[in-house]
């Protein structure tokens, strides 16, 4: 897979590109163990968990993970997965093209002003570049308030909560249509 990116003004190139876990297993360790990752779930996971988290991962044929770079240093990750399939099976109304995906900016020493939302921008037109994606589906914490108003503002719309075994989710869609009018990234 060639690295998708997006040069965002104030920002810069923001490059997505598939995660290899035995070079990536420990930067994502510190990133998902930080006290700012607590609905990532994983805040007492080893080095050794947190890399077969992503082995199992990267070889699920219904899942894949990606590594977010900005201006060419490790920045995000970024979780694709079939909603119909896993995370959501059984918890929705799945509709052809739908994806799933979740992303976790990596803690900054210098935080940059409109950073998240140039993350959520690129990811979200990184999976709108397949043809195939005409929805992408997200089931944030419903306490995490602060992801929930990012989402609104590149174009998601809440379906309502979800109960899922490990939390109590706010399910959202965004479709193309509904993202470009948010953002105007893919007009």
């Amino acid at each position: 897979m060639t690295p998708f990116s997006l040069d965002l003004p104030g920002v810069g190139e923001l490059t997505v590109r598939p995660l290899d876990v035995d070079a990536d297993s420990a930067l994502l360790h510190r990133w998902v163990t930080h006290p700012k990752a607590v609905y990532w779930m994983m805040q007492q996971a080893t080095p050794d968990e947190v890399a077969a988290e992503y082995r199992a991962i990267t070889g699920h044929p219904d899942r894949d993970a990606y590594l977010g770079l900005h201006d060419g240093r490790p920045a995000f990750l970024v979780e694709r997965y079939d909603p119909a399939r896993v995370e959501l099976a059984g918890l929705y109304e799945a509709q052809p093209g739908d994806v799933g995906m979740h992303f976790l900016c990596a803690p900054a020493d210098t935080p940059v002003h409109g950073f998240t939302r140039a993350v959520i921008t690129t990811v979200l037109a990184f999976l709108f570049q397949d043809p195939a994606a005409r929805r992408v589906v997200v089931e944030p914490d419903i306490r995490n308030t602060a992801v929930q108003a990012l989402n609104a503002a590149v174009g998601f719309r809440v379906v309502g909560a979800v109960a899922k075994p490990e939390k109590e989710a706010l399910l959202s869609t965004c479709t193309r249509a509904q993202f470009t009018a948010a953002t105007g990234a893919l007009s």
